[in-house]
């Protein structure tokens, strides 16, 4: 079966990040609210019949031992006991360490175009299980929809979010979450708050302190949007972002950044774009 269908895998951003707790065993419990974007990687898939999985492409960054798409493809054959394979195709846009999901997305999207490939056509709750397996991030991507998340990753609620544009702005630093959650200076007892209603601009993120005082460059990108409004760290870091109404505010507010920052417009989405691919 040939490559030629490419397949999405949107960035998501937390448009509010609440540290709650942790258990026993170390892991931080979150309250946070997920969206997507129109703006992420591509994956393309070639079925083999010898059962082999391989990514096909050079990656930067990604050295293939440790690429999430290929970890979630051979879980899913494990687990569905197929004895198909696949060839991998990852073209990324997602920046590694940018708090955007990249490698979580591209995970959810391996399990969902390999699920139909396969012809496995395992049910969405099904998967889901299985994407935990994989990163706390990855059972959303799945799910397919805005969503308040709690838990570790494994609680999600979908969630009905108004149309919005985003200006994301992408620092080129690689951020190590497992330095942040390990900051002895980290906010871990946050109240949760009730949701619905939920709004942005009451949005804030526990890991935003630490970070940008490990990280400068991300403390200089918030400031920058910050002289127009409100903004936001997505996830762990690096990538900040600031909500407007319509896309021309976004791209307006685009055109003024300054040569030494990069940044991406994109369109909140309802849904994933693969949504209707699981029953």
């Amino acid at each position: 079966m040939t490559a030629d269908v490419a397949y999405p895998a949107p960035a998501k951003l937390n448009l509010m990040l609440r540290v709650t707790g942790r258990r026993a065993d170390g892991y931080h419990l979150l309250q946070t609210v997920f969206r997507f974007l129109d703006y992420g990687d591509t994956l393309r898939f070639a079925v083999r019949t010898d059962g082999a999985i391989a990514r096909v492409n050079d990656v930067a960054g990604i050295a293939a031992n440790e690429d999430l798409t290929l970890r979630a493809a051979r879980l899913l054959q494990r687990a569905g006991s197929t004895r198909l394979g696949a060839d991998i195709t990852l073209e990324k846009q997602l920046p590694l360490g940018g708090g955007l999901g990249g490698g979580s997305s591209d995970a959810a999207t391996t399990l969902i175009a390999l699920n139909r490939l396969w012809g496995l056509n395992w049910p969405r709750a099904r998967l889901q299980a299985l994407a935990l397996e994989l990163g706390a991030d990855v059972p959303v991507f799945v799910l397919g929809e805005s969503a308040l998340g709690e838990g570790v990753g494994e609680k999600l609620t979908p969630l009905a979010l108004p149309p919005a544009w985003y200006l994301v702005l992408i620092p080129a630093i690689r951020v190590a979450t497992g330095r942040v959650f390990q900051d002895p200076d980290l906010i871990r007892d946050s109240n949760p708050i009730k949701i619905p209603p939920f709004s942005v601009v009451a949005g804030q993120n526990d890991l935003e302190p630490v970070v940008c005082r490990h990280y400068p460059e991300v403390a200089r990108h918030l400031a920058w949007l910050r002289q127009f409004g409100h903004a936001l760290m997505t996830g762990s870091g690096a990538c900040v972002f600031a909500e407007f109404s319509d896309e021309a505010a976004a791209r307006a507010m685009l055109r003024e950044l300054p040569a030494t920052m990069r940044g991406v417009v994109a369109r909140g989405l309802d849904r994933h774009p693969l949504w209707q691919m699981c029953a």
